[in-house]
């Protein structure tokens, strides 16, 4: 398996995967709205065997907060081909996902996911850190935060806000 960046012509595979993945499309579409608007930070997917298999997307997030505005980046979605999961392919691109914001110059990426599934990638709630999810400031369970230099959010708090793409999708 290989994990890299999205290229021009993986347009059309990542949005077979998302909407498969999901079993709708709205996923897909926000992907592919996500990367009209210029708002898809970092993409990458999953190949075997010459085929995308998965997917990864982190957007652009926005903290407002009393002592002023901060930027985060988010991670979703991620899918993975229902013939392909459990493979490691979707874990595969969360660490090369989080490696590469690091790189990057980011500290923390939020999601909204699974509870079991992401702490394994030092994904912990966000709402005791600090830092809420503006659209449902009483989601404490799905919204989590990754921290990725140990401190990262020390002093820093507020209400998150996804790229404006996750409004229209919802």
């Amino acid at each position: 398996m290989i994990i890299r960046p999205e290229g021009p012509e993986d347009q059309l595979a990542i949005h077979a995967v998302n909407a498969a993945a999901f079993g709708r499309a709205a996923e897909a579409d926000l992907v592919d709205a996500l990367r009209a608007n210029g708002h898809l930070a970092l993409s990458l997917v999953a190949e075997r065997d010459d085929e995308v298999i998965g997917h990864v997307a982190f957007s652009p997030a926005t903290i407002t907060s009393p002592d002023g505005d901060w930027t985060a980046l988010a991670l979703g979605p991620l899918a993975v081909l229902s013939a392909h999961q459990h493979s490691g392919a979707g874990s595969a691109l969360v660490r090369a996902g989080l490696a590469a914001c690091l790189a990057m110059g980011h500290d923390v990426v939020f999601l909204l996911g699974h509870e079991t599934y992401y702490p394994r990638f030092g994904f912990a709630p966000s709402q005791p850190k600090g830092v809420w999810w503006a659209q449902h400031p009483d989601e404490a369970t799905h919204f989590m935060v990754a921290e990725l230099h140990p401190g990262a959010l020390a002093g820093r708090t507020g209400a998150m806000r996804f790229a404006p793409e996750f409004d229209a999708a919802s």
